[in-house]
């Protein structure tokens, strides 16, 4: 028995951004129709190494994808000069449980989150945009803006951290990259990147919010993916009320995201607040924007049936094109 070994350069390669948004597109969707078999992920924490693992399986019933994820967030690592995160997904046979490829998955999680947000800027954000501002500008912080680069025609990204050198680094790196603009800028504060954006993304490991809801200009869309926990909070009450807010799990949601869960325990909004899953609008079941005015707010907790469809599209373009290694079992 053979299984295929990709790692992360094999992985980019083999999961372009745009067809890693129409893949979350299948996945949200079968996530919002119950044909995603996906627990909620299984946490260990390692807290004197400020660490935490995720297990996460899911089978997608719908297009026959089976896979499970092993990530790691360890807040020290970066310190360390390594990656915040590591990660590996596992690809099965679901016929046969067969073991057919293992993914370097911290490449993989970058890809479909930042699609995952590219699908939601799609669907949300308003045809015209053109400015952008990231809020981090980490490795997430990347794949967010290819995404909604792909997306919309984006002509001028403000990025903000609070790390001025990472910033500028990021700005560097990014300009002319794909589909993203030459007109990159790192920006000295959150409030210089959000005020007149069309498009804001964070994407940070922050446990308090990283902008302010009162510099959100009528019609801006804003992905927030990068709290995972009830503890984190980067996205503001500000934000959570004068929103449109669609998540990707409701369950996920009201289990792991302090953007939601914070407000909720204190009162400040109900469970209501949330309007739809992005599977639900990508189902036509729930509208999305109402307005041209109307800010919108797309949570992303992220789902193991991401991983399963990413892990799909990137083994078949592997075989396609022979990329990885192949290993006897």
């Amino acid at each position: 028995m053979q299984i295929r070994i990709l790692s992360a350069a094999d992985v980019r390669q083999a999961l372009p951004m745009a067809a890693a948004i129409e893949g979350m597109k299948d996945a949200f969707a079968q996530l919002s129709a119950g044909t995603a078999h996906v627990p909620l992920r299984l946490r260990v924490a390692m807290p004197e190494a400020y660490g935490l693992s995720l297990i996460m399986p899911a089978f997608m019933q719908g297009s026959g994808d089976l896979a499970v994820k092993v990530v790691s967030v360890f807040n020290e690592n970066p310190a360390r000069g390594l990656p915040l995160i590591h990660g590996v997904v596992l690809a099965l046979d679901p016929q046969t449980g067969q073991p057919l490829a293992l993914l370097e998955g911290g490449s993989l999680t970058a890809i479909r989150t930042g699609a995952g947000a590219g699908a939601a800027t799609e669907l949300l954000a308003l045809p015209e945009c053109q400015t952008a501002a990231i809020i981090g500008s980490g490795v997430q912080a990347r794949t967010l803006l290819e995404a909604i680069c792909t997306v919309r025609s984006i002509r001028s990204v403000r990025v903000f951290s609070p790390n001025a050198q990472h910033a500028a680094a990021f700005a560097e790196a990014m300009r002319g990259q794909g589909p993203v603009p030459q007109a990159v800028q790192a920006v000295a504060s959150a409030a210089a990147a959000v005020r007149g954006a069309d498009i804001i993304c964070a994407a940070t490991t922050s446990h308090t919010p990283v902008f302010s809801g009162k510099d959100l200009q009528p019609g801006a869309h804003v992905n927030g993916v990068g709290s995972f926990t009830p503890e984190m909070q980067e996205v503001d009450l500000e934000t959570i009320q004068r929103a449109l807010v669609v998540v990707d799990s409701r369950a996920s949601a009201w289990e792991e995201a302090g953007d939601l869960i914070q407000p909720l325990r204190a009162g400040s909004i109900t469970k209501d607040r949330i309007h739809a899953e992005l599977g639900e609008l990508l189902r036509g079941v729930k509208p999305g924007r109402s307005s041209a005015a109307q800010i919108t707010y797309f949570k992303a907790c992220g789902s193991a049936a991401q991983d399963a469809v990413a892990a799909r599209i990137a083994v078949n373009n592997a075989v396609l094109h022979n990329l990885g290694t192949l290993v006897e079992l």
